[in-house]
């Protein structure tokens, strides 16, 4: 047995011994590292476009002029009538993936229907025009920490459950819909 393993040993180092190993290829000159530089400027420059196409085409559900506040106190009283939670979906109409997470909800029946039974929904608008950082201080400031979209899950009187980072929710260059439907799931009203 001992000499079977030895011999595996050596057969797989030789193997790997003679393998062929290639170095990375250097750069010749100056004018390869440019043109290196300018395809990944054209290929992000590409992105940026695209990305801007999308936002364009998208709805923009964020109001700066909002007194998010008033809105917010308003949804309270709505929300002990009708016996539902308020999910406060911050962000901006400059983030692409708050129009995404906007347009996915709205456009996909199933998640429609969840959020309109079980929740009175409220984008709050965080821009370089208001950052509405005194709604958000009651909150911990969950932008700062998760970035945008956060989502704030507040019951029927308006007290703060639950705050989710939407990277989580998300699947390539979307969001998924069963970890959605289990968010809107979880944080629905009990009954």
């Amino acid at each position: 047995m001992k000499k079977m393993s030895l011999v595996a040993l050596l057969a797989l180092s030789t193997l790997a011994w003679a393998q062929k190993i290639e170095k990375p290829t250097k750069v010749k000159n100056s004018s390869d590292k440019a043109l290196l530089v300018k395809s990944d400027a054209a290929e992000l420059e590409a992105k940026k476009k695209a990305a801007a196409e999308e936002k364009a085409k998208l709805p923009k559900p964020y109001d700066p002029k909002a007194d998010a506040q008033a809105d917010i106190n308003k949804l309270v009283a709505q929300a002990k009538k009708e016996g539902k939670n308020i999910m406060i979906q911050a962000g901006g109409n400059w983030c692409i993936w708050c129009l995404r997470f906007n347009q996915y909800v709205q456009t996909t029946p199933e998640l429609k229907k969840m959020v309109d039974k079980n929740y009175l929904y409220y984008h709050l608008n965080y821009s370089p025009d208001n950052k509405n950082e005194k709604v958000f201080s009651q909150y911990g400031n969950p932008g700062e920490k998760f970035g945008y979209p956060v989502f704030i899950v507040l019951d029927k009187n308006g007290k703060m459950i639950h705050i989710q980072q939407s990277d989580v929710l998300e699947d390539g260059k979307g969001y998924s819909l069963e970890k959605t439907k289990e968010f809107f799931n979880q944080w629905a009203p009990k009954s």
